[in-house]
C-alpha cells in the first residue's frame, strides 16, 4: 500500500495509511500512516462496531492533515475490544479542514 501512496501523493493527493503491521510501514515508509496493534484483517475494527470503525477513521483523517513529515507513522492509541468508542465524538467540519 505505501508503494501506491507514494505514487498518489505524485499526483498531488494526500494519503494516509492504516497498518496493523508497524513494522513493514517503518520498512516501505509510506507518506503518512497511523498504526493500531489489532488482529489481522481488522484494520478498521470489529464488524459491525461502527463506532470503533468510526473513531478510526475520524483519527485517520485528522492525522492526514497533521503528520507534515514524510515517512511519519502515529501509533493509534485504540485498544481492541476495551475501549469505550462512544466517548471519540463526532468532530465538525472546522477539526478536519486542513489548516496549511
Amino acid at each position: 500500500m505505501g508503494l501506491i501512496q507514494r505514487e498518489i501523493e505524485r499526483a498531488g493527493i494526500p494519503t494516509i495509511g492504516v497498518s496493523i503491521v508497524r513494522d513493514f510501514s517503518e520498512k516501505v515508509r509510506p507518506p503518512r500512516t497511523v498504526a493500531l496493534r489489532w488482529p489481522f484483517g481488522h484494520p478498521l475494527g470489529e464488524p459491525g462496531n461502527l463506532q470503533q470503525q468510526r473513531a478510526v477513521i475520524l483519527e485517520a483523517f485528522k492525522q492526514l492533515y497533521a503528520i507534515s513529515d514524510a515517512g511519519t507513522i502515529v501509533d493509534l492509541p485504540f485498544r481492541w475490544r476495551r475501549e469505550d468508542y462512544t466517548k471519540h465524538a463526532e468532530p465538525g467540519a472546522e477539526e478536519l479542514s486542513p489548516t496549511r
